[in-house]
């Protein structure tokens, strides 16, 4: 059971989280932003996310394979360069530790995406870092048929 409707208790919070999802559906590729979506939301334990973002990628034609590779992807032969850093930003802004993101993780990622890119991706992990937190502390939880 779900503690709280955020969006109707507070509209214009929620507007503005809806914003920058609006903007980073728009200026990051769909299969990294679903990708870093899957990933930051099993790292966070968000059940309702998870559910959400593997449908709208398998719907938007990603390999199942993939999908479940997600949650081991240094392992996984399936993802590219791009993807990786992708992830390994992902995880690295997900947890943030004492030290936050190392230069190691910065610099493997900056050697392929612009630092337009960069910055885009940033706020895609952050954002969905926002919704996670969102989710997970109102137990929004994902539909048992769909």
């Amino acid at each position: 059971m779900s503690r709280i409707d955020m969006a109707a208790v507070a509209p214009e919070a929620y507007t503005a989280v809806l914003g920058l999802e609006k903007y980073i559906r728009g200026n990051l590729d769909h299969t990294v932003l679903e990708l870093v979506k899957v990933r930051a939301s099993m790292l966070n334990g968000c059940a309702f996310c998870v559910d959400m973002h593997t449908r709208e990628a398998l719907g938007a034609g990603e390999d199942s394979r993939r999908l479940f590779a997600v949650a081991a992807w240094r392992e996984a032969p399936f993802f590219d360069e791009r993807e990786r850093t992708a992830l390994a930003l992902t995880d690295a802004v997900t947890r943030l530790g004492e030290h936050g993101v190392s230069d190691e993780v910065w610099d493997a990622a900056a050697k392929v995406w612009s630092e337009r890119e960069l910055a885009d991706l940033v706020v895609a992990i952050a954002t969905i870092n926002v919704w996670n937190r969102i989710v997970i502390s109102s137990r929004t939880q994902p539909p048992l048929e769909v």
